[in-house]
């Protein structure tokens, strides 16, 4: 799972599923004129509360995250993780809502108490209402809200640039980082460097670097702005990643406007749409 493909509003169903976590330890309804020492029931003491509420509740905003964090997400009945775990969202925000009309689930008559009075929503029921209806919202609106789609996450920096064929060091995921199996080093060059552009040449050493004949590709480093599919090299029109923008992954061939690329786990694949990415 890739948490820098996570957007700002999976920060917010993130936060609202920990706020209905707490709220399910709280009071699940309340009396007036009741002492303090009397022990009212959390969400936890209602059947009914618990599925429709609390665990729909969190289910749902764990499928959201799980829909969105994972490179290829699976699908169940063909509709995505991510729809479901909005339909999560949406039915527990709807049953905290009636609930808060009706908090008679779970009430036991307070012994000594007037069989005739009626319970409130507690604050704990409170809670998980505002809760639930903040995960129902996020979850809808970030597929649409610009504000929303932006990553949780910043990007991390480029390294700083290497004279050419100079040794990179450092682990796989970055510029400059050891580049695993068999396809030499990477040269990184200015951070925000164009696709296609050309590395500058360092300032004379004692023993000068050969430079590369013309037109010879060289494998680099880039980032993608915006999440976008990496596609099977036999041309086949299913994705079999994603590539989300914050991560650095490896060009190893060009394939006219096209980058044969190589994810963290090792998978290859084509990416077509090349516009805009930072090479590193």
């Amino acid at each position: 799972m890739n948490i820098r493909s996570l957007t700002r509003g999976d920060g917010v169903v993130i936060g609202a599923a920990v706020l209905l976590l707490i709220a399910s330890f709280l009071d699940l309804y309340s009396f007036d004129n009741v002492p303090d020492s009397v022990d009212l029931p959390s969400l936890w003491g209602s059947g009914p509360v618990v599925f429709s509420v609390v665990l729909a509740g969190i289910i749902g905003a764990a499928l959201v995250v799980l829909g969105r964090g994972l490179p290829q997400a699976p699908k169940v009945a063909g509709i995505e993780l991510g729809q479901f775990g909005t339909a999560f969202t949406v039915f527990a925000a709807w049953s905290a809502l009636g609930n808060i009309f009706d908090v008679t689930g779970g009430y036991d008559n307070i012994e000594g108490s007037n069989e005739d009075l009626l319970p409130s929503p507690g604050i704990g029921l409170i809670l998980a209402l505002v809760a639930t209806l903040l995960l129902a919202a996020a979850a809808l609106a970030t597929p649409l809200v610009p504000a929303l789609k932006g990553a949780l996450l910043p990007a991390p920096r480029p390294a700083a640039p290497q004279p050419y064929g100079a040794q990179p060091s450092g682990g796989y995921g970055y510029p400059g980082a050891q580049q695993p199996g068999g396809y030499g080093h990477p040269q990184p060059g200015q951070p925000g460097q164009p696709f296609g552009g050309q590395p500058q040449q360092a300032q004379a050493q004692p023993q000068q670097q050969p430079q590369p004949p013309a037109g010879d590709f060289s494998p680099f480093w880039f980032a993608v702005p915006v999440p976008r599919p990496l596609f099977a090299e036999d041309g086949s029109p299913t994705p079999i990643a994603e590539l989300a923008p914050g991560t650095w992954y490896l060009a190893v061939e060009q394939r006219g406007a096209a980058l044969v690329a190589q994810t963290q786990d090792g998978r290859r694949g084509v990416l077509q749409d090349t516009s805009g990415i930072q090479r590193g």
